[in-house]
């Protein structure tokens, strides 16, 4: 930055012109002083005292003196060990503020990055989106905002898993429990419906397992299988899955009907494209209450045939192996992984499959350099096996991929159970969040001279920014809990207490005429707030340079929650309008106008629009 560079050079310039030494710029480098020490910012002096052969304190010392009489930016310094801590003068602090003037500034020096893809959401097509999909969404829609900004060409998209056992089990419970109900005949959301049949197949299955478990079958099996130190109601716990794939009668017509889907069956397929066409309809209307879209989207009904295509080759190359009963897998032992089932001894693929077959495709279709999935944490293993089957497999985009893996969402009750019928569904929780945001602006009556369709609008906006922002301020890595009371609260770490902040100085702004920034020359006293402000506008670019290479919005959250508390407590020490001088009521109001602008940058790259009203 270059009015950094002028403090650098001074360095530099002594350096060369005292020592002979010639010091590459990047070499010196200027850090925030510590809150426990005087000074706005430090220069670190241990590797630049060694290269003259001095000790840090007096070589601090001997370099703090020359700047003090070569630049107009040094106001005071002090030396801690081997730390030179400088005060800045108010010449300094109005020329930065003048530079932050312009949001992209910060961007405009950034090298142009490669080409990469993003996946996000990837439902399936058995329930409705929920909770947990939010996270994710949101993640992704971040996370395409800020690599964007950091110089990526993003191309966002999603894998919808539309095929499979688990979507059998909804097409099976609605073709024997539902009497041809539909969206229309029921009011369901189309989404909602399907979930509702994947519930009731799961109860259906329990009831047969519960049966099951009475039968001569089940004694006969519990005797050969039962474990030493295992009674028969912890076998009968772990052994749902395989009743299911070996004795279920209801298990055995769901794996038919996925063969006959796979064979083309006419009735199972149009069975498929209708119940999921319901369900597409579900998914773009939650999508577009969360405002996020897709460049394109998969199917894994399509990339499966090329997923087996590529085991199959895998399996003449000797990467795989295959099994007396016909299936194929791949020994990953020797990299400290087990063995994968890639195809099932009747042929039929699993996720695996099709993943091998989605990365190839959207490589033939961007040719992308790098790729981020967006998927929950209990998929870590998964993605690990994946990353090292397309380097056997020899595909070239294999080294770029990254799993940006997430921690459970909780609700303060607990953990949600899609097959049990106890997910928080999406639709319901951002309507609830709306009602807890309506209810709190009711109760304020802030809003009451707005018309309607406004009061809705910034209530929208409110609520959304109360979810988006509760979920985006946590490290993806670790799980969280979701409180949408607490989401709402204008003075907690929320959302809503970062754009009533916006809105403040909107309000501010707009009771004024504009300041010439010619007027400020004579502000000479700019006070600690003034400063913090200042400085937090500077650290914006490293910020949204970090959260991009860490894949991590919480980065970008947390700094405008830090940034608005820091005008909070700076409106609350000091007049802005009523300023004691003409002087610092024009260096406040662009100040605050500057301020406004990164709120509002910053939280629409978390995907949050600022409301005009609180």
């Amino acid at each position: 930055m270059m009015i950094f560079n002028k403090l650098v050079s001074v360095v530099t310039d002594y350096l060369n012109a005292q020592y002979g030494l010639e010091i590459r710029e990047s070499a010196v480098q200027f850090q925030p002083t510590r809150k426990e020490f005087e000074g706005d910012y430090t220069l670190v002096v241990f590797p630049l005292a060694a290269k003259v052969s001095k000790s840090p304190v007096s070589f601090a010392e001997e370099l703090g003196e020359h700047m003090m009489v070569q630049s107009d930016y040094v106001e005071a310094y002090n030396v801690v060990k081997g730390f030179l801590n400088f005060s800045l003068s108010a010449r300094f602090w109005k020329e930065i503020l003048e530079w932050t003037g312009d949001v992209g500034v910060h961007f405009k020096q950034l090298d142009k990055k490669g080409r990469l893809v993003l996946e996000y959401s990837s439902p399936n097509t058995n329930k409705p989106l929920h909770l947990g999909h939010i996270r994710n969404i949101l993640l992704g829609w971040a996370m395409y905002k800020i690599k964007q900004r950091c110089g990526y060409e993003l191309i966002r998209t999603q894998i919808v898993n539309d095929r499979g056992v688990a979507i059998c089990k909804s097409m099976w419970a609605w073709k024997n429990c539902s009497s041809g109900e539909t969206p229309e005949s029921s009011g369901i959301k189309g989404d909602h419906l399907i979930g509702k049949y994947y519930v009731i197949f799961d109860k259906k299955l329990k009831e047969e397992y519960l049966d099951w478990q009475k039968s001569r079958e089940a004694e006969a099996c519990l005797k050969e299988r039962v474990g030493k130190d295992e009674n028969a109601e912890a076998f009968f716990k772990r052994f749902k899955n395989d009743y299911f794939n070996e004795f279920s009668k209801i298990g055995k017509e769901v794996r038919d009907m996925l063969r006959k889907w796979e064979e083309g069956n006419t009735e199972v397929t149009a069975l498929w494209e209708k119940m999921n066409s319901w369900v597409y309809d579900g998914f773009d209307e939650t999508y577009e209450k969360l405002e996020v879209t897709f460049d394109k989207t998969y199917y894994e009904s399509d990339t499966y045939k090329l997923g087996k295509k590529l085991v199959e080759e895998g399996l003449e190359k000797e990467t795989f192996f295959q099994k007396e009963d016909g299936s194929i897998w791949v020994d990953l032992s020797d990299s400290g992984m087990d063995e994968k089932l890639l195809l099932r001894s009747d042929g039929t693929s699993v996720y695996m499959t099709q993943d091998i077959g989605t990365a190839r495709v959207r490589y033939d279709d961007f040719q992308m350099d790098e790729m981020i999935y967006v998927v929950g944490n209990e998929q870590d293993y998964h993605f690990k096996v994946l990353f090292e089957i397309l380097k056997r497999l020899g595909e070239s985009y294999a080294e770029g991929l990254y799993h940006l893996s997430y921690g459970m969402v909780d609700l303060p009750d607990g953990r949600m159970k899609s097959r049990e019928g106890n997910v928080v569904d999406a639709d319901d929780l951002i309507e609830e969040v709306i009602n807890t945001a309506a209810k709190n602006v009711e109760e304020r009556g802030d809003m009451a001279h707005l018309s309607e369709e406004n009061q809705k609008e910034n209530i929208r906006r409110i609520a959304m920014g109360a979810l988006k922002f509760h979920l985006l301020k946590v490290n993806p890595k670790k799980r969280m809990v979701f409180n949408p009371e607490e989401s709402v609260d204008m003075q907690g770490h929320t959302g809503p207490y970062v754009q009533n902040a916006f809105v403040r100085i909107q309000s501010i702004l707009g009771k004024t005429e504009e300041y010439p920034f010619e007027l400020m020359e004579d502000y000479w006293k700019i006070n600690e707030e003034e400063r913090s402000l200042i400085q937090l506008m500077l650290s914006y670019g490293e910020v949204i340079v970090r959260a991009g290479e860490e894949q991590d919005p919480s980065h970008l959250a947390n700094y405008l929650y830090h940034l608005a508390r820091t005008f909070h407590r700076f409106y609350h020490e000091h007049r802005i309008i009523n300023a004691e001088s003409e002087a610092a009521a024009a260096f406040r109001y662009h100040l605050i106008k500057h301020v406004s602008a990164y709120f509002e940058d910053g939280m629409e790259l978390l995907g949050i629009s600022m409301p005009s009203r609180m």
